[in-house]
């Protein structure tokens, strides 16, 4: 079994960090096994997708004795061909993708589930920005969705002193979507994720747009992005099938597409 599983249930993808031993650390082999696993996630038969961790951690970040071995690929690789195709993988992805934080999420593991859709974690997880605690800064994209996710402060704190919080005090300050009881965390994730597969996935994957391009847009380019994309929405059969039910009072059936 490799560093990462990968699963497909109906019409989900479930994605699993599988170096238990390690805190599933992440590696060059995981790193490009992740890639190679949310690539096949682009196949139109699937449409939700569900990041996790095996044992105890959901991921402790990079895996240091990778980073300072002499003969490793080095920071600059790490970052370009591990972490920023990655990230933007998860966010171009034209599914939903949860993450289920069910232990420590830390450094580019924390990153990598404030990337996603949405996070989901468990009572007993935690979420640390441990870069500064070993003098690097925020990668992963932990500096551009840290300051929308919870403010400037909040972040200016989370990344200069690395404190650790618990899973109750991100969803308090809105870095994840909910908290479940740690038994019951694969099971919500689960539910959770189904309930997207259910869903118009055309419409779903043009929501994602939407916030992906609300970062960097001022109102009137918004406001022109709005026009667009709901002029594919409304093209779509999901949109048909969604107004047909509405009007003859059943649940609808969306196909995604």
């Amino acid at each position: 079994m490799g560093s990462v599983v990968f699963e497909t249930k109906e019409q989900i993808a479930v994605i699993t960090l599988n170096r238990p031993e390690k805190f599933n650390a992440i590696n060059r082999e995981m790193a490009l096994q992740l890639q190679a696993a949310l690539d096949q996630c682009t196949d139109n038969s699937c449409r939700a997708v569900l990041i996790t961790g095996a044992g105890k951690a959901f991921c402790a970040g990079q895996d240091l004795d990778e980073a300072i071995d002499p003969h490793g690929p080095g920071m600059e690789r790490i970052l370009k061909e591990h972490y920023n195709p990655l990230i933007t993988q998860i966010r171009s992805l034209q599914k939903p993708v949860v993450a289920a934080v069910n232990g420590v999420a830390a450094g580019a593991g924390a990153n990598l589930a404030l990337s996603c859709d949405l996070c989901i974690a468990s009572d007993s997880a935690t979420f640390i920005q441990a870069f500064s605690k070993i003098g690097l800064v925020p990668d992963s994209g932990g500096s551009f969705f840290l300051p929308r996710l919870v403010g400037w402060q909040r972040a200016a704190g989370l990344m200069m002193l690395g404190e650790k919080i618990t899973g109750a005090e991100a969803l308090q300050m809105g870095l994840i979507w909910k908290t479940v009881v740690a038994e019951q965390l694969q099971e919500e994730a689960m539910a959770l994720v189904k309930q997207l597969a259910a869903m118009p996935t055309r419409a779903l994957a043009l929501i994602k747009e939407q916030l992906n391009q609300s970062a960097t847009h001022n109102l009137a380019q918004q406001l022109a992005l709005e026009d667009q994309l709901q002029q594919q929405a409304a093209a779509s059969d999901d949109f048909k099938e969604g107004v047909t039910a509405f009007l003859e009072k059943r649940k609808p059936v969306f196909k995604g597409h």
